[in-house]
């Protein structure tokens, strides 16, 4: 694998570079100071004007709002949305890193044409509802049930740690169609509009930002089958497919760097590099960022050779956040005493083993997917 940038790949970066200061200046800090409509404008403006440029979807097919760049341009462009407090896409990354993707392949015409050309524009915005309160990053044993009443899906259960829902449109939601059926057998998706009856959003209070989740619940939810994304019961195909997009979505090997960096600048300002213990621990955490960003490009490698999505992605997915946690190891360390926030640690570090499936169900796939170990019978110790 060639690690070096082609010409034209150096010089799209540096058009992107002068893009994103023009489009956020110089100070931009996230998202997180505005109220929910003001967070949606602001993205959705964001976003337009990425699409207006070609830069929002860039990477998917013609047919579809796309350019059909290279996967090494969309790699591109997430480390530099990475150096960014937060994604200025907001909620928008995963209209373009996995819904969309999850659209093209198991989506039927009808829902091709209204969505795709929504999210290639940065029209649209949605929410993912996979977390159940008996049943956090394993999907396979969620409850919420859509029961086939002619033309409709009745629904009822409940969601949780559900974020964005202040400002979307839509949900992405799973739900179990075949209660007789155990773990990831009996699963569908369904795409239901925010505003549906029977829906009902619950904020959840939280340290990484009060508005960040919610509890949506779903009280005899009706839902038309047309709504339905792939086949009754054959969901679990469609979640694989999005979450092995989902999982490199963001270089956060990047962000972590930028973290890194600003942790050293830190240390070096007090004068505490020269703690042997200090050093060994910024190593480790260069080592770890080094470890990610390689794997992330092992993906995005496979990707433009055509293969279909693997369980690199877990691995890439496990390195991005280890590399995350040794990074806020590192500012603990060495910076305590004087306040994290000042050492830029981002309090996305404190999640980063939960997003997109929780660290241990990455390393369970890892080993059930890519070392081909045999799952442990049902009682065994």
């Amino acid at each position: 694998m060639n690690l070096d940038w082609t010409a034209d790949d150096i010089e799209y970066r540096r058009e992107l570079k002068a893009f994103l200061l023009e489009a956020l200046g110089p100070d931009w800090k996230g998202y997180g100071h505005l109220s929910s409509a003001d967070y949606k404008a602001a993205s959705v403006a964001f976003c337009q004007k990425m699409a207006e440029r070609g830069y929002l979807t860039q990477n998917w097919p013609r047919e579809y709002g796309g350019a059909e760049a290279s996967p090494w341009r969309a790699a591109i462009l997430s480390e530099e949305l990475s150096v960014y407090e937060g994604d200025p896409r907001g909620s928008q990354y995963m209209n373009v890193n996995w819904i969309g993707p999850a659209m093209m392949q198991f989506g039927s015409e009808a829902q091709k044409a209204f969505f795709l050309p929504k999210i290639s524009a940065g029209e649209i915005t949605f929410s993912q509802g996979f977390s159940e309160p008996e049943a956090g990053s394993d999907l396979a044993s969620l409850r919420t049930q859509a029961v086939r009443d002619g033309d409709e899906y009745v629904v009822n259960g409940e969601k949780i740690w559900t974020s964005h829902t202040s400002i979307a449109e839509w949900l992405f939601l799973l739900v179990r169609t075949d209660p007789s059926e155990r773990r990831s057998k009996g699963i569908t998706v369904l795409l239901v509009p925010m505003n549906t009856p029977g829906l009902k959003v619950n904020k959840v209070a939280g340290f990484v930002g009060e508005s960040a989740f919610s509890n949506p619940v779903f009280t005899d939810m009706r839902v038309p089958v047309a709504n339905r994304l792939g086949a009754e019961n054959a969901g679990w195909a469609v979640v694989r497919w999005a979450l092995a997009f989902e999982r490199i979505g963001v270089a956060h090997y990047r962000r972590a760097a930028t973290l890194l960096d600003r942790t050293v600048r830190e240390i070096e300002a007090r004068g505490l590099m020269g703690d042997p213990a200090i050093q060994a621990k910024v190593g480790e955490a260069w080592e770890a960022v080094e470890a990610a960003r390689l794997l992330f490009f092992r993906v995005v490698d496979l990707r433009a050779q055509g293969s279909p999505p693997t369980a690199d992605s877990n691995l890439a997915r496990v390195a991005g956040t280890r590399a995350y946690q040794i990074v806020a190891e590192t500012a603990e360390l060495a910076l305590a005493e004087y306040g994290l926030e000042g050492a830029g640690r981002s309090r996305f570090t404190l999640t980063s083993g939960v997003a997109s499936g929780t660290t241990e169900v990455q390393l369970d796939q890892i080993a059930t997917r890519f070392l081909n170990l045999p799952r442990p019978a049902v009682g065994a110790e």
